[in-house]
């Protein structure tokens, strides 16, 4: 028959498990505000019913219970939610950090505004309008020269504001770089600590949500894979295991190991000043030692294979070279359109001013040709933004405003200088003579050192520059989208995770009464059973006496 002290046990067992619990929730409530933290339960089991199967079992109707005990304490948390918060935050790291490199580059290039470079040169085109009314005025002449200057300072504004931006993403990559191997030691570290801890059949629920923390922020970088190896000894069925973590290439594929057990690899940019993950780097604009590859573990990745994440974002606005060479990125795009624009400009311009004739008469009565009126462009396009200027020896009776010589109130090649703007360049290229006002022929053969890379392949400069705005523009746009789509996302997958595994206040309290209300139960039972044990003991067995 049953044990007469049997509904103590029961009971005690009732109020231990019971407090265990109430334990927890005052866990839970406590760290209610704490980042990364995963609400707790205890699991309750019933213990083992009495008697077990045996020869020698009492003779009793059937099996009895024996009470309940606290099995585990665990994380309420789902694993896929995890999986898809962290592929949205790889995006959003992705696509935020592409929307404000290219932020920046919209408030550096400011169009359509007064003040950026197509207003200076719609200034400037309109100063040689003005002067092919009153080519010999003085002031007329003295304003081009400064409408010139002003277009060249604007292309030397832009060009020196691009590289400074570009040094800055150069330099905010080589802080994520560290960040992110700061971020993978850490974890080995956790990996390690819950290693030892396991294999006791301990649960260390608060390594875990460290781990957990600290691999979304991992994902913000680059795109991972989470492979889960078993501790060894014996781990606890609820066991999380190790994180052993891979790198995902943007196609998808598997790349080189970031975390093998406590051991990281770290990532380190090869090629230009990226020597390591370490130095501070990128402090150069890219040129043929520029960017290249990415290592990890030993193990080479091309930058246009590299994952997607908040460091590929930044490479690609700060600059790369492709497996062919070429070198890519927005910025070093931008500032190789933006040469190629201040070239094409200034030796157009300086093409067709040659076509004129200056003030300056010399001593057989005949005019000077005009010369460079804009200086420092070269045979190569390279450089042109910060090397265009108009110089200073370049006086107003220089300007060769008249078309033919000896006309000093001809100002048919002001007109044209006007019109260098709407010169078509697929012409030119193609070796068409241009025909100006007056029937002054443009060619290839007047423009000193041809050569076509030099040239955009085809429209004019005031469309090509119209193109590179709205090219930005586009981009732009379509990465503000994306960075909204993602962040909603994001979001939405994150309020899910939140239902799973945050603390609610108001639940917790209901637990707390539950917890409370089935303890107080408990102890009322030894009560009970108490007031039964005083009969038996005191109560019976006295008529004897």
């Amino acid at each position: 028959m049953v044990s007469t002290f049997h509904g103590l046990e029961t009971a005690k067992r009732g109020m231990n498990t019971q407090q265990s619990a109430l334990y927890v929730t005052g866990q839970n409530i406590s760290n209610a505000n704490t980042l990364g933290y995963t609400r707790q339960r205890v699991n309750f089991e019933a213990t083992p019913a009495y008697p077990a199967a045996a020869m020698n079992r009492p003779q009793i109707p059937g099996q009895m219970g024996t009470g309940v005990q606290a099995g585990s304490i665990q994380r309420v948390r789902e694993s896929f939610i995890d999986q898809q918060y962290r592929g949205e935050n790889n995006k959003f790291g992705y696509w935020s950090t592409k929307a404000e490199s290219l932020a920046k580059l919209e408030d550096i290039m400011n169009e359509p505004s007064d003040s950026g470079l197509s207003a200076a040169m719609g200034q400037f085109w309109q100063a040689l309008q003005d002067l092919s009314a009153n080519p010999e005025n003085d002031g007329a002449r003295s304003v081009v020269i400064q409408r010139g200057k002003a277009v060249a300072e604007t292309f030397h504004y832009l060009n020196d504001s691009l590289k400074g931006v570009q040094k800055d993403l150069g330099n905010e990559i080589s802080v994520s770089v560290k960040n992110m191997n700061s971020v993978l030691q850490q974890i080995a570290n956790v990996n390690k600590q819950i290693s030892e801890i396991e294999p006791h059949g301990y649960v260390p629920n608060d390594l875990y949500d460290e781990r957990d923390r600290l691999v979304d922020e991992l994902s913000t970088y680059v795109d991972i894979k989470i492979d889960v190896e078993k501790s060894g000894g014996h781990p606890s069925t609820i066991a999380e295991g190790i994180f052993n973590i891979k790198l995902v290439n943007k196609d998808g594929s598997e790349g080189p190991s970031l975390i093998d057990g406590s051991t990281p690899h770290y990532l380190e940019i090869t090629g230009g000043e990226a020597s390591d993950a370490t130095s501070g780097i990128l402090d150069k604009v890219p040129s043929n030692d520029s960017l290249k590859t990415l290592e990890v573990n030993g193990q080479k990745i091309n930058i246009e294979d590299f994952s997607q994440g908040k460091i590929r974002g930044l490479i690609e606005g700060y600059g790369y070279e492709d497996s062919t060479g070429e070198l890519k990125g927005t910025y070093p795009k931008m500032l190789d359109d933006l040469d190629k624009l201040a070239f094409t400009f200034g030796t157009l311009f300086n093409a067709v001013h040659k076509q004129g004739y200056t003030l300056n008469q010399k001593a057989d009565g005949t005019y000077d040709i005009g010369g460079e009126f804009f200086s420092g462009l070269g045979t190569d396009y390279k450089g042109a933004a910060s090397n265009i200027n108009v110089p200073d020896s370049l006086k107003n009776k220089d300007i060769a405003a008249s078309g033919p010589e000896g006309e000093a109130g001809n100002g048919l090649n002001a007109l044209n200088l006007g019109n260098v703007q709407n010169v078509n360049l697929n012409d030119l290229l193609a070796g068409k003579d241009i025909t100006l006002e007056g029937g002054i022929v443009l060619n290839i053969g007047a423009i000193t050192g041809f050569n076509k890379d030099n040239y955009f392949e085809s429209g004019t400069i005031g469309t090509n520059y119209q193109s590179i705005i709205g090219t930005l523009g586009v981009d732009a746009q379509q990465a503000n989208r994306l960075t909204n789509n993602s962040g909603n996302l994001l979001q939405s997958v994150d309020e899910r995770r939140q239902s799973v595994s945050a603390v609610s206040i108001d639940e917790e309290f209901i637990n707390m009464i539950k917890y409370q209300q089935a303890y107080n139960a408990s102890a009322r039972n030894i009560t009970i059973v108490d007031e039964m044990l005083d009969k038996i003991i005191n109560g019976m067995g006295l008529g004897g006496r």
